[in-house]
């Protein structure tokens, strides 16, 4: 990613873009083709397929958001201020997805699309507060504390992270425990089922960071175009105020 991006395509971005649809092709296909219904799932274990890795893929883009944000706070760089409202906005995204297909998921499965369990709870408060942080970049005012206050919000945001993944197992839930990374469970899957779980995860990734990647060149763009305009209107500022000059080098009243 350039640092100072002229536009918000390049080769890199378009070379990506074609990754992200053929891995998002590949995943349909082998999700619907290659695997079959699960043994106590039935067809609904398709909805992992999605469901995990957008999941997964949102921690990841919010930690982002936590270090640029500490970055910015440090450096005071819009660079990291712009980086951190991309991976926050991608983040928001990928965890309202995560809502969307665990409802989709727990209407078959609980017999109701919502229930106030412990892994839903948080992870909707976890979904609240960054739509909260997104908020905070749009408020009016000054655009440097505007900036600090969203910061610190991603970064404590960021800390419920690890008990909303936790929540599972620190508190009576109905959720599944984890079906891939740490300890096994009794809804481990594996075979194809595991091979279309991690095609998944691939194929949300090039997808985040190709969505990442432009967001950022957006933002970039925006916030030069932004400054450009205040400059222009300081100088027009400054103009009204300084004394013309006539042709013949005599100040004008």
């Amino acid at each position: 990613m350039a640092d100072h991006p002229e536009t918000t395509s390049s080769t890199a971005t378009r070379v990506l873009g074609i990754a992200s649809l053929a891995s998002i092709v590949v995943l349909v296909i082998y999700a619907f083709a290659v695997t079959g219904p699960d043994v106590r799932l039935g067809e609904t274990v398709r909805i992992m397929y999605v469901h995990v890795p957008t999941v997964s893929i949102a921690y990841l883009f919010m930690l982002a958001n936590a270090v640029c944000s500490v970055m910015f706070l440090v450096k005071r760089s819009s660079f990291f201020d712009v980086a951190a409202g991309a991976s926050g906005e991608i983040g928001v995204v990928l965890l309202g997805l995560t809502l969307v297909t665990g409802m989709l998921w727990g209407r078959p499965t609980w017999g109701a699309y919502w229930v106030w369990d412990a892994r839903l709870t948080t992870t909707a408060l976890l979904f609240l507060m960054y739509v909260g942080y997104l908020t905070m970049r749009t408020l009016p005012g000054n655009p440097n504390v505007r900036a600090v206050r969203a910061a610190v919000v991603g970064i404590v945001s960021a800390a419920l992270i690890y008990p909303v993944h936790m929540s599972v197992e620190w508190w009576s839930s109905l959720h599944q425990g984890r079906t891939v990374f740490g300890r096994a469970t009794k809804a481990a899957i594996a075979g194809d089922q595991e091979t279309a779980l991690y095609i998944g995860f691939l194929a949300f990734l090039l997808v985040a960071s190709w969505l990442a990647v432009h967001r950022f060149r957006v933002g970039w763009l925006a916030d030069r175009a932004a400054g450009v305009e205040i400059d222009a209107a300081v100088a027009a500022r400054r103009a009204e105020h300084e004394p013309a000059v006539s042709s013949l080098g005599q100040v004008k009243p």
